[in-house]
């Protein structure tokens, strides 16, 4: 295929061969722009990278990506340094495609297209490795989708789940990603004027929450029609729309190649990329998938991490770099290198506070024992208690929610910055435990169940898990955010009976690996959730996204029940 210097992202243009004609290429790197015809016609871009005078196959390192910019081609160097032929692919419409931009939609094939061009080129040798983070980690699940043979590993870094961790997160959708779409689809490259404009979302969202306007109508407020927000609202059970972008269920099982998971316990998006490690591990057990976890936000585990994290000082050994890892497990899959010398087991993590890395087979031995605490009546501190031993059955608390007031927010769950010096108490309900006897290690994903009747037909949730630490201050462990309606199943809705108990289970909470010292004590936040940062859900049982504050009607009533409980995983 003759390939052409059609490559105009952000203001950069890339030499390129055309034809026999050499043209001046800087860094001993041979930069080709190329157009492949994918199955069904459409046309995606790609840039391929190699290092000049070499002339035998190489296995490629390829990153597919909807960032369109220089960055792009900055990787694909990197690879061809590592002795890789290099090569970023473009989602559809990206860079010189003519075909419509569709975020999410058509990876599954375009991946597989991009792959099966490359393994027909006579600098290939035939095996492919993909690599990177985010939506980068995503297009490398949805190629698993309908695995090519050529593709032998994948390195996906806080990998998005379409559906599960954005734009909607356990069932609610999120504004936190509201200006992504035009980021992304306003053009053949990026928008970075639009989408690095806080100050425009930040009315936007406050004017919707003020004005208890349907949060369909969204875009009304900003003033600039949002087509993609409005096609995913179509969509607000994890449906077959969500369920074909990646594998899902038994499709896990047919995934043979070893996997390489990097993640943050701080990641927004980690219940996605731990979610294709467990689901991957439900259905095949003897997957050769391993997991890299540290205490890194979303950007930083696609570096390695920073010295300094929203206010709380990472342990030095937590300190890695992902690219040098990233290089290590290719040469160890597509060139019989060394397995890199942090994969010591399967699961392998950091221990915040401990500054050391564990490892072991699985993710059930992250822990050997758990911790369960019941949500009881009694008070302790200003605070209720949150006791070892469950309470009387019948008792309850209550909790009285006027969803059409916009003088407060509820659920301050988010944890910036990791550790305050003081939370507003009278925001949610208060559990506290006493002082721990000895210093114990949290490792894993706390869970539970919630037992609560309501006068409405639904609520959505949050349950945050801090330490309270001897000097006073809190540390944001993990949270739970979630519609108490999909709680039991996110691919149908099941609203709950006004006035009947109803069994609330939670479970796609952050993991998280923290030693807590002797002396600590758990603090569980129950709370929820009304605030301009997500939807807010009336309970009327319609369409959340078509509620608005007339359909607030009556204050929300809680009765939270002496049955509710959580467990906490931990090492001993």
């Amino acid at each position: 295929m003759k390939t052409v210097i059609l490559l105009l992202l952000s203001g950069l243009i890339v030499s390129a061969r055309v034809g026999a004609q050499q043209l001046p290429v800087k860094e001993e790197h041979q930069i080709d722009s190329v157009s492949i015809k994918g199955k069904d016609g459409v046309i995606i871009s790609a840039v391929v990278v190699r290092k000049v005078g070499v002339e035998q196959p190489l296995p490629t390192a390829l990153t597919f990506t909807i960032y369109a910019d220089e960055k792009s081609v900055n990787r694909a160097k990197i690879a061809a340094a590592h002795g890789y032929v290099g090569v970023v692919g473009f989602s559809r419409g990206k860079g010189w495609s003519p075909e419509m931009i569709a975020p999410y939609e058509h990876e599954a094939e375009d991946v597989n297209s991009v792959i099966d061009w490359i393994v027909h080129q006579s600098w290939s040798n035939g095996k492919v490795g993909m690599y990177g983070g985010s939506y980068d980690g995503f297009a490398q699940w949805a190629a698993t989708k309908k695995l090519h043979p050529a593709l032998k590993t994948i390195v996906p870094y806080v990998a998005a789940i379409p559906g599960i961790g954005l734009p909607m997160e356990n069932n609610i959708f999120l504004n936190a990603n509201y200006g992504w779409a035009f980021y992304t689809t306003n053009n053949k490259s990026l928008d970075n004027k639009v989408y690095n404009d806080p100050a425009r979302w930040r009315t936007m969202e406050n004017k919707w929450f003020n004005s208890g306007t349907a949060y369909r109508k969204i875009d009304s407020i900003d003033g600039v029609p949002n087509p993609w927000l409005q096609r995913w609202l179509e969509h607000p059970d994890y449906d077959a729309y969500w369920q074909a972008m990646v594998p899902y269920g038994k499709e896990f099982a047919n995934i043979n190649i070893p996997v390489l998971t990097i993640e943050g316990y701080y990641d927004d998006g980690q219940i996605s990329g731990l979610r294709y490690l467990q689901e991957h591990y439900k259905y095949n057990p003897q997957a050769a998938h391993y997991l890299v976890i540290g205490p890194y936000d979303h950007f930083g585990a696609q570096r390695g991490g920073t010295p300094q994290l929203r206010g709380y000082t990472v342990d030095s050994v937590a300190l890695i770099n992902t690219n040098e890892l990233t290089f290590e497990w290719l040469d160890y899959i597509l060139r019989d290198g060394k397995k890199p010398s942090l994969l010591k087991d399967k699961i392998n993590f950091e221990v915040m506070g401990a500054n050391e890395w564990r490892h072991v087979s699985s993710m059930d031995k992250m822990n050997n024992d758990t911790l369960t605490f019941y949500l009881s009546d009694k008070s302790s501190h200003g605070m209720y208690t949150l006791s070892p031993k469950q309470p009387a059955i019948g008792r309850y608390l209550s909790q009285t929610v006027d969803l059409s007031d916009r003088t407060t927010y509820l659920n301050d769950y988010y944890p910036f910055p990791i550790i305050r010096d003081s939370l507003d108490i009278d925001n949610g309900l208060y559990f506290l435990s006493d002082p721990l006897e000895k210093s114990i290690d949290v490792n894993g994903s706390f869970t539970g169940n919630l037992q609560a009747s309501i006068n409405k037909r639904d609520m959505d949730i949050g349950v945050v898990l801090y330490e309270v630490r001897g000097d006073g201050s809190y540390f944001n462990l993990s949270y739970y955010l979630g519609r108490a309606s999909y709680a039991k199943d996110m691919t149908r809705r099941n609203l709950l009976h006004p006035g009947k108990m109803e069994t609330i289970p939670f479970s796609r909470t952050r993991m998280v690996s923290k030693r807590l010292q002797k002396g600590s004590r758990l603090l569980v936040v129950l709370n929820v959730n009304k605030n301009p940062f997500a939807q807010i859900n009336y309970g009327t049982g319609k369409d959340v996204s078509e509620e608005t504050i007339q359909d607030a009607g009556a204050p929300l009533k809680i009765k939270w029940y002496s049955g509710s409980y959580i467990k906490i995983p931990v090492w001993k």
